[in-house]
């Protein structure tokens, strides 16, 4: 197999010219091309009235070895991608290693161990995806929170009410990320998140995938426990001895998989007091931003906007502002929705979400501000009280009924506070009020974002548009914390701890925590085989 890199073609290209231009990379007669897969497609756009479709191919040839040696250009043997699981779980084993947390990375940690054998027990605080959903909206309709059933706490995690983003900057050598997709196209997801630049998978979509998971999962022995609350872990000798939960439930084990996302602070407090090291880490604040998704598609896509084949538009901006501050989008949500975020009364959080079709009125991303613990100092959780503390503020400026306080970005920049709102609807639900937005954030992130929404305008025109709106406050960007871990990806002073995931501070996304999720199975497979003799 050959893989083939920059076919270039229109947008309008048809399936016999994608053929013709792999005859004309190659220099071969159509006789000799066997077959072709798409491995990855994407467009460039930098040149508006010119946008084409960016393709990498990986094809079957007669006689490969004599074009290898040809060597030409963006031809290449194509890597071998296949997934070899590391262990196969002995039938005598007697012990069960407890994963905690069915988010993305939970969920992958647990299907990994399931499919070699190990028939994991999972344990998940909040409820199954379809009664979380149900309490998810109660939310946002009739502004009523469940701390333990949300956007944060449930089967499938924060990212099950996300845009489904499915891309990731990781390395990721054993394309591990493609073990990612072929299981969530075995669920349900759409075959075309194997091949697109930029894959998501959408809300409604991802709801029936954990589902068709869990089945799998639950069919190869792994017993899954909704509404189980890990309280406590037993640490004896510096190795984990038991989970117990807040019923009083005690399972022995010594393999604890710690895939709890980014919002579980009181996980954090206990993990703590246990002595589980764990440093206090970067993360970012800031607000989330909507303009009309036909704005974005005009300053991406040109005279291409609305063309079906693009979809909606996206975008990645960030500025470096005069005080020391980086501002940069975050989870950008094309034709999507500002949505409550949080899983603490009395506090307000935002972020943002997509479904496939992206069709909805408005894009929005959030715009957020680098910190690091040098801005919040004191222990290992200082981090989690200064989010609390923001959270708390924008709660009071919202009214203290889980609206979220919104300000135009003409009055923000101008400094003075809104009182109405313009041509942009905010999406954001139970509702918005507007206000001043410049005592949400530190003084050094309001005026870094003031910096940065100019800036940004340079490079997407209308991203500085009066009407459009700022919702605040993001803070949840990543966790505030690492738990460390070693080669062996356990703790590095608690045996049998496997610190997993975004919460953990090793993933940032669905795909990445996924990927985290496999790795962190296989090392927990390996390490419960018996020794060899």
């Amino acid at each position: 197999m050959l893989r083939l890199t920059e076919i270039r073609l229109p947008l309008d290209h048809s399936a016999d010219q994608l053929k013709a231009a792999i005859l004309q990379r190659l220099d071969i007669a159509a006789d000799r091309l066997k077959d072709y897969t798409l491995f990855r497609r994407g467009y460039d756009a930098r040149k508006k009235n010119a946008i084409v479709f960016v393709y990498t191919l990986d094809v079957e040839v007669t006689d490969e070895t004599a074009l290898l040696k040809k060597k030409i250009p963006h031809v290449a043997p194509a890597p071998d991608m296949a997934y070899r699981y590391v262990a196969q779980a002995p039938a005598a084993l007697q012990e069960r290693p407890v994963v905690i947390g069915l988010g993305p990375c939970g969920i992958f940690a647990g299907l990994l161990l399931a499919q070699m054998g190990f028939k994991p027990i999972i344990l998940e605080r909040g409820k199954e995806v379809r009664e979380r959903t149900k309490d998810t909206w109660g939310l946002w309709r009739k502004g009523k929170l469940d701390p333990e059933s949300n956007v944060q706490f449930g089967e499938g995690g924060a990212g099950t009410f996300s845009d489904g983003k499915l891309h990731s900057g990781i390395k990721d050598p054993r394309f591990l990320g493609r073990k990612v997709m072929a299981e969530f196209v075995k669920a349900g997801a759409p075959e075309e998140i194997m091949y697109v630049s930029k894959p998501h998978i959408g809300t409604f979509r991802l709801v029936g995938m954990v589902e068709q998971m869990r089945h799998e999962m639950e069919q190869l022995g792994a017993e899954i426990r909704f509404q189980s609350r890990v309280a406590d872990i037993e640490i004896s000798d510096g190795q984990v001895q038991a989970v117990l939960l807040a019923d009083g439930t005690r399972i022995a084990t010594h393999h604890v998989v710690l895939a709890v996302g980014h919002s579980a602070r009181d996980t954090f407090e206990m993990l703590h007091q246990r002595g589980v090291y764990m440093e206090a880490k970067p993360f970012s604040i800031g607000f989330r931003i909507e303009h009309p998704q036909s704005v974005i598609d005009r300053a991406r896509l040109g005279p291409n906007a609305g063309n079906e084949q693009l979809g909606a538009a996206d975008y990645k901006l960030v500025h470096h502002a005069s005080n020391g501050r980086a501002v940069y989008s975050f989870c950008m949500c094309p034709g999507g929705t500002v949505v409550a975020a949080t899983s603490e009364e009395g506090r307000v959080v935002t972020n943002g979400m997509s479904q496939y079709s992206r069709n909805e009125r408005n894009a929005n991303s959030g715009i957020v501000v680098g910190i690091t613990p040098e801005d919040y100092p004191g222990d290992v959780l200082a981090g989690v009280e200064l989010q609390r503390l923001l959270e708390s503020r924008a709660f009071e400026l919202g009214g203290k009924n889980y609206n979220a306080p919104a300000q135009r970005v003409g009055d923000f920049l101008a400094g003075r506070p809104s009182t109405k709102l313009g041509e942009v609807v905010p999406s954001y639900t139970p509702g918005v009020t507007p206000t001043d937005l410049s005592t949400a954030l530190p003084d050094y992130a309001i005026a870094a974002i003031r910096e940065a929404l100019p800036a940004f305008e340079k490079q997407l025109k209308g991203f500085a548009m009066a009407d459009a709106v700022l919702t605040g406050v993001e803070t949840r960007t990543s966790s505030p914390v690492r738990i460390k871990r070693g080669e062996d990806y356990q703790s590095i002073n608690i045996k049998g701890l496997y610190p997993a995931g975004e919460g953990a501070g090793y993933a940032g996304g669905i795909l990445s925590a996924g990927v985290d999720g496999i790795e962190v199975a296989e090392a927990v497979a390996l390490d419960m085989l018996p020794p060899r003799t």
